[in-house]
């Protein structure tokens, strides 16, 4: 809760820098680079750097805090603060870098805005990060703990078992533990991240869906090829593609993830667009693993049935399950297009959806927030909808 006298300031300058917050982003990240590179080497994203998300997403969630502590003052916005966390602890943030963070983000707000960030302002929006860290590292540090882990425990050494090719743009790795230290199963919808030694012998990290039930020996995850290689937007998929091997090692984290399958008995719709499949793919393994007796419903669009990966594992999945169907729409359909197949963008006009049902979705943002609306009109409490982001832009969805 933020203080009187912070309160009405926030109020005050909230606005000009949620105006400037591209800005102030970009110059916090060069300022911090600059003073400490190696926080490239493994914590952070370069591509996401190249593109700007990443810029976006930390500077963006903090004004967003701020605007919960001044327009909702008795709630925190649980949702934005355990994706963030998850990510972290995925990577093995430690509490002390908070504090890198907080200086050079501070530093770039007086960059921007000059003699506006008076010590009143200054001192005001200090205590709105502080407020959102140490929420961050109290529950990074229980998650750690409930793991077992320390921040540096959270990476171990995978060997790669099998190479799948599903579609041409996207490959399946199953990797087994290389020692004998206790695994964890994954819960389903959870990811790993992945840290890659790139070529220039920096470590870059990716975040995974886990995309079928674990043993806690063996593990699976697929990769998307970006492509627009040697740009670092695609560096760690196109080195997945082109360079890992059966038998080669990766270094991949402990599994964590907010957006998991609850335990009910209620029936379970999924929504999901591409690559947006892999989480969804995880969670219908779980289920069909688990002999589960839930209505199950998969909806997914795709380019075409060609690009539908984890298409026959979804669908043999789905027939272990009493009650299951899958709706399939592709912008270029195959000519002999079953029934469930439809042509065009995923539209739910037409489709019966089950009453009392949890939804889960994934896919492009756009996608998303079309898919959502379409739900919420029909009268689906906003409670029931879960969605998994892929990459930095953590707080947008919940915040647009």
């Amino acid at each position: 809760m933020l203080s009187d006298t912070s309160r009405p300031v926030i109020e005050a300058t909230l606005p000009v820098v949620g105006e400037n917050i591209g800005e102030i982003a970009r110059r916090f990240y060069a300022h911090m680079f600059s003073e400490k590179p190696e926080l490239l080497d493994g914590l952070f994203n370069r591509g996401n750097q190249a593109g700007g998300k990443q810029q976006l997403a930390l500077a963006g969630s903090v004004a967003a805090f701020a605007g919960y502590l001044v327009n909702r003052p008795d709630e925190l916005p649980d949702h934005l603060l355990a994706r963030i966390s998850h990510k972290h602890v995925s990577l093995g943030l430690r509490p002390e870098q908070y504090k890198v963070v907080h200086d050079h983000l501070m530093w770039a707000i007086v960059d921007v805005l000059g003699a506006a960030v008076t010590p009143e302002v200054a001192a005001a929006w200090d205590e709105v990060y502080w407020l959102m860290a140490n929420v961050l590292i109290n529950l990074e540090r229980s998650m750690y703990a409930d793991a077992g882990l320390t921040p540096e425990g959270v990476w171990r050494t995978w060997k790669v078992m099998q190479k799948i090719r599903e579609t041409d743009d996207v490959l399946t790795f199953v990797v087994e533990r290389t020692d004998n230290r206790a695994v964890e199963p994954s819960l389903p919808g959870q990811y790993v991240s992945l840290k890659a030694l790139m070529s220039d012998g920096v470590h870059q990290p990716r975040q995974y869906s886990l995309t079928r039930a674990d043993d806690g020996r063996h593990r699976q995850f697929s990769v998307k090829r970006v492509h627009g290689e040697p740009t670092p937007d695609g560096e760690v998929s196109n080195h997945l593609h082109a360079n890992v091997k059966v038998g080669d090692e990766l270094v991949l984290s402990a599994p964590f993830g907010d957006v998991v399958l609850q335990s009910s008995v209620r029936p379970v719709v999924f929504a999901s667009a591409g690559i947006g499949i892999t989480p969804m793919a995880g969670m219908i393994s779980h289920l069909a693993q688990t002999k589960s007796q839930r209505s199950v419903t998969l909806l997914h669009a795709d380019n075409s049935p060609a690009s539908f990966a984890l298409r026959d594992q979804v669908q043999a999945d789905l027939a272990e399950l009493p009650r299951a169907t899958m709706l399939s729409w592709f912008k270029e359909p195959s000519a002999e297009r079953l029934s469930t197949e439809f042509a065009g963008r995923m539209n739910l006009d037409a489709v019966e959806l089950p009453v009392d049902a949890e939804y889960y979705l994934c896919g492009p943002l756009p996608f998303m927030q079309a898919v959502r609306s379409s739900l919420i009109a029909r009268g689906v409490p906003a409670r029931d909808i879960q969605y998994e982001v892929f990459g930095p832009d953590l707080w947008l969805a919940d915040f647009q």
